[in-house]
């Protein structure tokens, strides 16, 4: 898979939420996720006994705004078009709302929200050779997806995330994209790929991006408020070569402009 090679990529998402037994009946039922263990209100799910999101229990949360910074969506990765088509029809036989599905040209994507509004976004990568370049730069778009075509991909019904599913990316909202440049590309290192009004994609090792920050919502926005559910922390995996650059970073500024923290751990060899 495209992300696995990078230096950099995402490991866990963390969501504070107020009821954890609904949300995590959500991702194990309607994403496929797996539980991996829980322990004092904290809950970790993922797929090939790779934690993928950790869900922590505070019942006092306030409910998210979705003016604030903080969480756009979680973009899970699967391995291949006929998972994201199996998926689809797992998602249309269960009623789930879908909010939107769209060719990215790097990928396909469809998106949703668990039941207390954080956003997902579920997808699959084309072959990296496949994605179209303008001025060196990947080019990306938000088109329509045909669904049809994607469902003639199924081979079997769904059974769950496959082995190899991953955080794929991280899209999130903030009050101003230069502020977040400075923090993403300037501090964390991360290179800039590409715009769009309003919103700019991040990339370790030439993926189409790992993380991505958008005003559309939240232009403006100030720190997050304390004590709300919603985006609790997200964990960077490094190699030998950038991790101790990045804890040595995160030691001094652990969290972007708005508040998010990030933590960083080694990948496994």
């Amino acid at each position: 898979m495209s992300t696995a090679s990078a230096p950099v990529e995402i490991g866990r998402v963390a969501l504070t939420v107020r009821d954890i037994d609904r949300v995590a009946a959500f991702y194990e039922t309607a994403i496929g996720l797996q539980p991996i263990a829980s322990e004092g209100g904290v809950r970790t799910l993922g797929a090939g006994g790779r934690v993928l999101l950790e869900l922590r229990a505070d019942r006092a949360a306030k409910a998210g705004d979705p003016r604030e910074a903080g969480l756009f969506h979680t973009a899970f990765l699967l391995p291949s078009r006929a998972d994201l088509a199996m998926w689809m029809i797992h998602a249309f036989e269960v009623r789930l709302p879908l909010q939107g599905a769209s060719d990215h040209l790097v990928s396909e994507a469809i998106y949703l929200a668990d039941p207390e509004g954080n956003g997902i976004e579920i997808y699959r990568d084309r072959a990296r050779d496949e994605w179209p370049r303008r001025d060196g730069r990947i080019r990306m778009a938000t088109d329509p997806l045909d669904l049809r075509a994607l469902a003639a991909d199924a081979a079997r019904p769904w059974t769950g995330a496959p082995d190899g599913t991953v955080v794929g990316h991280v899209h999130l909202q903030v009050g101003d994209v230069s502020a977040a440049e400075d923090f993403y590309s300037g501090t964390l290192g991360f290179d800039i790929v590409t715009h769009y009004p309003g919103a700019a994609f991040y990339s370790s090792g030439g993926y189409h991006h790992h993380l991505a920050t958008n005003v559309w919502n939240s232009r403006g926005a100030g720190q997050r408020s304390r004590g709300a559910a919603g985006l609790a922390g997200v964990e960077l995996l490094a190699d030998a070569a950038n991790h101790d650059r990045l804890a040595g970073v995160l030691a001094t500024q652990g969290a972007d402009p708005w508040g998010t923290p990030f933590t960083v751990s080694r990948k496994e060899a």
